[in-house]
């Protein structure tokens, strides 16, 4: 994770529905922070980058996985320098780097399921960098399957989220793409379109504290749900994927 400083009132969104607060984005950082210890992972805060508004969102300039790591070229141009700057972390970590070489992906537009590797092009995901990300993704014995993100949605993550090896949480709008053909798919509510974008850590699930008809009907399914803060961090557009690279280390 990276910490935000203090330009992140500045970050990047789609739709202005005004700025957050510094304090209440370190509030909530803070928070999920505390969650993720909680649920028994190992954070490692990295320092602010002020010159990058939206780099505490570390998951759009990388991808992570336990055979190893890739850093991206995120699509906003203001956002590139963030890959340099995450890449010697990487190195200090995984002994396999990879780079995607041509194109633009963004992690928010990338979701890892146990059978593959869904890649959705999107505004910030171009068709260059998706090839190009799935060849980087053979490489570490995985499959990359190119999927469409639906008009008006910054990410594909953004209407979506993995529960467990089978299951899916998506809006209605993704699901009806037909892109989760074969996965168990749990719809959201309607008007808690936004928990989409909940978080799977080991045996729990994370949802924004604003969706309580997505937490009754994930926590009646059987899982372990966790209610956290998330109206600032929404303001820039991002969810609970967006502020950590996650991954399973050896046993």
């Amino acid at each position: 994770m990276r910490a935000p400083g203090a330009s992140v009132v500045s970050g990047l969104r789609a739709i202005d529905r005004g700025s957050p607060t510094l304090e209440g984005v370190r509030d909530e950082w803070n928070a999920y922070v505390t969650a993720m210890e909680a649920a028994g992972v190992l954070v490692e805060p990295l320092p602010a980058l002020d010159e990058f508004p939206d780099s505490i969102f570390v998951e759009d300039p990388a991808l992570v996985f336990p055979e190893g790591a890739i850093v991206l070229r995120p699509g906003a141009p203001s956002r590139l320098g963030e890959a340099e700057m995450m890449a010697p972390e990487l190195r200090r970590r995984f002994d396999v780097v990879l780079e995607l070489p041509t194109g633009f992906v963004e992690g928010g537009d990338v979701l890892t399921t146990t059978r593959e590797v869904l890649i959705g092009l999107s505004e910030r995901t171009n068709e260059a960098g998706a090839r190009s990300l799935q060849g980087l993704l053979e490489q570490l014995g995985r499959k990359g399957r190119i999927v469409t993100t639906p008009q008006g949605v910054l990410h594909f993550k953004t209407d979506c989220s993995l529960l467990d090896e089978e299951t899916i949480l998506a809006t209605e709008r993704l699901a009806a793409s037909g892109v989760f053909e074969g996965y168990r798919v749990v719809l959201t509510p309607e008007g808690e379109e936004a928990a989409a974008n909940s978080l799977r850590v080991n045996d729990r699930v994370f949802v924004g504290s604003g969706f309580p008809r997505t937490t009754d009907q994930l926590t009646a399914a059987g899982h372990r749900v966790v209610t956290l803060p998330n109206e600032q961090i929404a303001l820039l557009d991002a969810g609970f994927s967006c502020l950590s690279l996650r991954w399973r280390g050896p046993v």
